[in-house]
Formats: C-alpha cells, sequence, structure tokens
C-alpha cells in the first residue's frame, strides 16, 4: 500500500517515529538500503510488515506491505507479500494516526 505523510505533520525525526510505531531498521544485505520491519510474533520472524519510504521536498512517500514469509531461496527478492490487504490498510491507518497524534 503506498501513502504519504506531509513534512509538516513530522514534529520529530521519522526514525523516532518509526519506533514508535514498532518498526525497527533493517539494512538489505546486497543493496544497503534501509527499510523498517514490524514483526506481528515476538517469537517470529514473519509475518512481517515491511515498510520503506522516499523523501522529497514536502513529504514522505511510504510504501508498505505484508511478509507471510522469508524469500523462497537465497538472492531471491520474491515473497508472500500482501500489499492491498485490510490488515495492511488498518496498519496504514493506525501509522497515520500515530503521527497524527504526536
Amino acid at each position: 500500500m503506498i501513502f504519504q505523510i506531509s513534512k509538516t505533520s513530522i514534529v520529530t525525526n521519522l526514525r523516532d517515529i518509526l519506533r514508535k510505531c514498532g518498526y525497527f531498521g533493517l539494512a538489505d544485505r546486497f543493496s544497503g538500503q534501509i527499510s523498517y520491519v514490524k514483526r506481528l510474533s515476538q517469537s517470529q520472524y514473519y509475518p512481517r510488515f515491511h515498510l520503506y519510504f522516499t523523501e522529497t521536498e514536502d513529504n514522505f512517500n511510504f510504501k508498505l506491505h505484508l511478509d507471510q514469509k522469508k524469500p523462497s531461496y537465497q538472492g531471491s527478492t520474491a515473497h508472500s507479500g500482501e500489499y492491498n490487504d485490510p490488515i495492511v490498510a488498518e496498519e496504514t491507518d493506525r501509522i497515520k494516526n500515530i503521527i497524527n497524534n504526536l
């Protein structure tokens, strides 16, 4: 799911806000790109929400999906991801509400 938040809505460091939302940084082993994940279980790594963001002059642009399992084989980026599922929409709303209520 893709969503956007105006920078004027952000009152502190975005990475700190993402931590308050339960997300932690994750560096891709191959590209070094930082993304953020939130596990749905404390005992298992999957399923998890996976969040990427880019920055423009006025906004933060987010891409959120739910990883159901790890990639099928090493070096693969294919996974069982849910992009427009109701649970992803709920998580998007939760993130927006936290940001708007800071």
